[in-house]
């Protein structure tokens, strides 16, 4: 009778703290981790000049850019554990090549991941045109005629990567509930007519904006994303103030923080020297270092998780 007394109290008073503990780890990670930029102090990555990141967010693992050296990819993703094989989906930003030179080790590593990508006419990425777009002359002989004048209805062009699943992107687009890509063309000289995607995350603190050039212009990416949220929390990646003035970087300071009251930056890549110091000076504790290995979270107060991987 004792003894199950003693096992029913036993029973009765057993700590609940392992189930919270296992609730809370099988929790899914929201953060940003930065896995190719030119700065930063990380033990054992190597700086390149590039942009990508790996977002986790909701259970979906998604690469945004991928740096511009394959085996600077490689060596990056590895070191910080990073399981490309594993990927939901890749989003290419733009063209250039320090933000596509690594799609090469992602293919090695996830052939049949799907690619979005922004739709340009004869883009790398492929693309394709009705056959309209070209004038006819019918007069000429058929072997002077495009496809002998019986040109297809809609031609395919192909891409540099002709095996890749590529999806191309034209117009704003929410691919899975909440995850938007926000697609606009730069009117910048030296960019004119390039299609650049950004992407925007819907969370339950407002919207997460990941930008990788913002060649369009950081304010009409922001403008675009308001559309989906006027409440933007964070933005993270390049602002593309690099040669910019003083004067022209502190206007985008003050449009994002007096206009558009955004909770948190986190530039990186082409933000440039400058911005940097000028945003965290407006920003203050709200700005948030993100060089070459940081993890963000995405939750109510971002931050950067600090490990022992930094020096």
């Amino acid at each position: 009778m004792v003894v199950f007394c003693l096992l029913a109290f036993s029973a009765c008073t057993m700590p609940t703290v392992p189930n919270k503990l296992k609730l809370w780890s099988s929790t899914p990670k929201a953060q940003i981790t930065v896995i190719y930029d030119a700065f930063g102090e990380p033990l054992g990555m190597k700086h390149d000049w590039g942009y990508a990141a790996l977002i986790e967010y909701d259970g979906k693992r998604i690469l945004f850019d991928t740096g511009g050296n394959p085996e600077i990819l490689k060596r990056n993703a590895k070191i910080k554990k990073i399981d490309l094989s594993k990927l939901d989906f890749v989003v290419i930003s733009h063209r250039h090549s320090d933000h596509i030179g690594g799609l090469s080790y992602v293919l090695e590593e996830n052939p049949k991941v799907k690619i979005y990508a922004p739709k340009e006419n004869f883009g790398i990425f492929g693309s394709s045109l009705p056959s309209s777009f070209y004038r006819k002359e019918e007069s000429l002989k058929p072997d002077s005629r495009y496809y002998g004048g019986n040109p297809p209805v809609t031609m395919k062009f192909g891409s540099a990567w002709p095996e890749a699943r590529f999806e191309l992107i034209e117009n704003t687009t929410e691919i899975v509930p909440n995850i938007h890509l926000i697609s606009l063309i730069s009117d910048k000289p030296g960019t004119q007519e390039l299609r650049e995607l950004s992407l925007a995350i819907d969370t339950p603190n407002g919207l997460v904006l990941v930008v990788g050039c913002s060649h369009p212009g950081i304010d009409r990416i922001v403008e675009a994303a308001s559309a989906i949220n006027k409440h933007i929390h964070l933005i993270a990646g390049g602002f593309h103030l690099l040669q910019a003035s003083d004067a022209e970087i502190n206007k985008v300071a003050t449009l994002l923080h007096d206009t558009y009251k955004v909770d948190y930056l986190a530039p990186g890549h082409c933000t440039g020297e400058p911005a940097f110091l000028a945003l965290k000076r407006l920003f203050a504790e709200h700005y948030i270092y993100a060089g070459l290995g940081s993890e963000i979270t995405l939750d109510e107060t971002p931050h950067r998780i600090i490990d022992q991987g930094w020096l």
